[in-house]
């Protein structure tokens, strides 16, 4: 018995002989290539390159700050839309989800991204093509529902609930390599540009296309995820379909059976909220386009950094009980906002929609840039704390597949919900104070909510009759 079995039975044991019919089985973990490519590491690690090639040159394109257009508005109208078609179909994702598989699931949500990279290219050919962005980021919404239920709950499924926070770190830093690739690619190839559009303008983005097309293939070679064995030999509860109906229902019964998971709803809301000032009211409209590379690049690289600081060393730090982590994770989530947003706070007193201009740019050589790539290099590391912390937080809620497909889903559209409007807001040009303001309360408030989830409904140890799988014993 290895050493993770042994540690599940010693569990099982403190836990008292009344309990014994919820203890779930313990299998064998695969031996020789199978060992190696079963591993949930390994397994999570290939479902974190999908994201880079996917996820991960939308965001290195998104962060340039208009899609590296000098014209931010068909940006902001397509992620509007992309928002609001992610928001409606993230809600019911999570039964699509359990329905079709996760690894189907995950495949048919890369599609939107290749399409959505090349309405940019495109808009470079033909500026007129504004239209095509919009539309592409329509369908790109509904794809990237389908992505991100499917990886989150693949990502909280696989590992223990020692695990967790590690392996959503090693997810998020893998995954942020991508926005690293792609935003050095553009860097590199606007290098020697100080205006505010991109030289040669079809190359960084003929390099975005080709590797989410390699992302759409990567599916394939993900394992069956009913097939896993976790490191301490429990299994990943299968999950069945009686019918659509049972699926659309479960919705509401995991809103019924965990309704806790309210409170994280305004959290949920404002996950991304905060990208559209970071990326077009402050990166794309104070900056050259080099400055704005530069800093889409310490921005992406210092997300490894947050993700892996509060993820393995904070949130899996077994010298705490998971409760202590928890309150550790809010109390460092709930500082970083308000140190980030007092510091961007005395920048965005500096200039207005009205005020900003090419001539009043800020470049890689000016005096001001250090303090202000600063500013970006700590909204990366609050963006990765705040992301990893409200992952950790759901997976701490469940260990069963199913449900953990439901609560992404509910965390993708709310996201998305907030998203579309601010970027909307973004588009009609709304003061970029407003948007500001906004962000701050909004992400403020999303952390005092889940305060009392945390107080009332994180345990040391998962407890969900729903998650034991029933005693057999067999080989895997």
């Amino acid at each position: 018995m290895s050493d993770a079995q042994a540690e599940a039975a010693k569990l099982a044991s403190d836990r008292g002989s009344e309990d014994l019919s919820q203890v779930p089985a313990i299998f064998e973990r695969p031996t020789g290539w199978r060992a190696v490519y079963y591993h949930p590491i390994v397994q999570v690690s290939l479902l974190a390159f999908v994201c880079f090639m996917c996820p991960g040159m939308f965001n290195a394109l998104t962060g340039l700050g208009g899609g590296g257009q000098v014209n931010t508005t068909d940006q902001a109208n397509s992620n509007a839309a992309l928002y609001s078609t992610f928001a409606f179909f993230g809600f019911f994702a999570g039964t699509i989800n359990n329905y079709l598989g996760p690894r189907l699931t995950l495949m048919l949500g890369t599609l939107g991204y290749p399409l959505y990279v090349a309405s940019y290219l495109a808009v470079n050919i033909h500026p007129g093509a504004g239209a095509f962005v919009v539309t592409s980021g329509a369908l790109l919404g509904v794809c990237a529902a389908l992505l991100w239920t499917a990886q989150g709950s693949l990502m909280m499924a696989y590992p223990t609930e020692a695990q967790k926070g590690m392996f959503i770190g090693i997810f998020w830093a893998i995954f942020n390599l991508g926005g690293v690739v792609g935003s050095a690619v553009a860097f590199g190839q606007n290098f020697h540009s100080t205006v505010s559009l991109l030289v040669p303008g079809s190359k960084p983005k003929i390099g975005f296309l080709i590797l989410t097309f390699i992302g759409v293939v990567l599916p394939v070679f993900l394992a069956d995820p009913y097939q896993m064995v976790r490191t301490d030999g429990t299994k990943v509860v299968r999950v069945t379909h009686p019918s659509w109906k049972t699926e659309f229902f479960s919705l509401f019964v995991a809103l019924k059976d965990d309704p806790w998971i309210l409170l994280l709803f305004p959290m949920f809301f404002a996950s991304n909220y905060f990208y559209t000032w970071q990326f077009n009211d402050y990166n794309g409209a104070i900056f050259t386009i080099r400055a704005r590379g530069l800093n889409n690049l310490v921005y992406w690289s210092s997300q490894i950094v947050g993700s892996v600081f509060i993820g393995y060393l904070i949130l899996d730090q077994k010298l705490y009980k998971r409760r202590t982590r928890a309150f550790i994770g809010w109390v460092l989530v709930f500082l970083m906002v308000f140190v980030v947003h007092i510091w961007a706070y005395f920048y965005q007193r500096t200039y207005t929609r009205e005020s900003v201009s090419v001539a009043t740019e800020i470049d890689i050589y000016d005096s001001d840039f250090p303090a202000h790539v600063w500013l970006m290099i700590f909204y990366g590391i609050l963006d990765s704390m705040w992301q990893t912390y409200a992952y950790w937080l759901m997976g701490a809620m469940s260990n069963d597949l199913s449900k953990l497909a439901v609560f992404t889903g509910f965390y993708k559209s709310l996201q998305s919900c907030g998203a579309a409007g601010v970027w909307r807001a973004d588009a009609v040009k709304i003061p970029y104070m407003n948007i500001f303001l906004s962000t701050w309360c909004l992400t403020a408030v999303g952390m005092v909510f889940a305060l009392p989830m945390v107080y009332y409904r994180v345990k040391d140890h998962t407890e969900d009759l729903n998650d034991v799988p029933p005693v057999v014993a067999e080989k895997a």
